[in-house]
């Protein structure tokens, strides 16, 4: 019934986008609307689990924010809006004449997003790209996937600059190297998407900290009072610390950030639906409901704590968006299938599960063992033997 509950809303509106499109339009066009949106299911599931590792950290107001305002915003402005804006900005023509190509010239309106997808798939590779630098050069990351990997990086995460040095680098070399005939579009994109990545992420890093500075003020503030109380009987409450949510500003920026994602996430599949259909509003309607499948196991995923089950999901997460935004650079000239993207992504996203129940087994077994008590040949004096360390072992 959890589950029914979160997917409810998810299962409402594929009823009424289906039968809606079969009605309005035709039976091939209902069928067009769930094809598409298995497709953004299929493209975008990686998108769930980093998802899934901001929303919680926010409180349950702003979760619920993220399912109903959030899809708004996904739906009408990233799969409808958002396209009409690029195509606007890139071909130098007005809003308005651009909405009107999308309704009645919708080869034309193909044609012109097709010419954008350089500056589309440089804006959102650069972002998402960014994304996995951070991931790989964090300093606080505990968990390793692949160590011989991971920890050296994490090391040298210690100079804070070495993501964006990198991001820029990599940013010059696709410009120069890999875009063809659309250099500039692709700088002056890419340095977009750059600048949108550092504010949005910053900021929302700034309020956040602030928040939790305000938090920690406060439980010290209860905690000098709760020893002042002591002699007169007040008891102190025990037990591991709560995670601190992220409320006001920093919860808004933060919703922020999840939508910026979910735009750079959304670009290759708009992008491939006119491969399928023409037609924008069939297209909107079936990346709208993959969208909020999305949605929906991203909050499943929070409400389930799956992310601390299957330890590794995060990191299969992040090197999935790192060949995303790989394939992203690779696309500005070179025409790459959506199967591959899916492909690629369901891959690392497997592998991470696989590792991870691995891990889980080894543990449960070396815990099963510690409880079982001492075993023959480890008895010492007394008949008492030494408990056994559990290590975890990443790939």
């Amino acid at each position: 019934m959890h589950a029914l509950r979160i997917f409810g809303w998810s299962l409402a509106i594929t009823a009424i986008g289906v039968v809606g499109a079969g009605v309005i339009g035709s039976p091939r066009d209902a069928a067009i609307v769930a094809i598409l949106a298995v497709l953004e299911i299929s493209l975008s599931f990686d998108n769930a689990v980093i998802n899934a590792t901001i929303l919680r950290r926010m409180n349950p107001f702003w979760q619920k924010l993220f399912l109903t305002l959030g899809v708004v915003i996904a739906v009408f402005g990233m799969r409808l809006l958002f396209p009409i804006v690029i195509v606007a900005l890139t071909a130098h023509i007005g809003p308005v004449k651009v909405f009107d190509l999308a309704l009645n010239d919708s080869a034309q309106y193909a044609e012109k997003l097709g010419d954008a997808h350089p500056a589309i798939a440089a804006f959102g590779g650069i972002f998402l790209f960014m994304l996995f630098l951070d991931f790989l050069f964090d300093t606080e990351r505990e968990i390793q996937w692949i160590k011989k990997l991971e920890e050296p990086l994490r090391r040298a995460g210690q100079l804070d600059v070495i993501p964006t040095v990198i991001g820029l680098i990599a940013l010059l070399v696709v410009g120069e190297a890999f875009s063809g005939d659309h250099t500039q579009q692709v700088l002056t994109a890419g340095v977009a998407g750059l600048a949108t990545y550092l504010g949005v992420r910053g900021l929302g890093e700034f309020f956040e900290a602030r928040g939790v500075g305000a938090e920690e003020d406060d439980d010290a503030d209860a905690e000098t009072a709760g020893d002042s109380g002591k002699s007169a009987g007040t008891p102190r409450s025990s037990g591991p610390p709560k995670l601190v949510l992220a409320t006001g500003k920093a919860a808004a920026f933060l919703f922020l950030y999840l939508e910026v994602i979910d735009a750079s996430f959304s670009f290759d599949g708009v992008v491939g639906a006119f491969a399928i259909s023409q037609n924008i509003f069939v297209i909107a309607t079936g990346l709208g409901i993959g969208a909020m499948y999305i949605r929906s196991l991203t909050v499943y995923l929070v409400r389930r704590g799956t992310l601390s089950e299957y330890i590794y999901l995060e990191h299969g997460a992040h090197y999935a968006i790192g060949a995303l935004a790989i394939i992203l650079a690779i696309s500005i000239e070179t025409e790459v299938p959506e199967i591959v993207t899916g492909l690629v992504g369901v891959a690392f996203i497997g592998l991470a599960l696989v590792s991870s129940i691995l891990h889980r087994r080894r543990h449960a077994d070396a815990d099963s063992e510690d409880s079982a008590g001492p075993v023959r040949g480890d008895e010492g004096e007394g008949g008492q033997g030494q408990p056994r360390e559990a290590v975890s072992t990443p790939l």
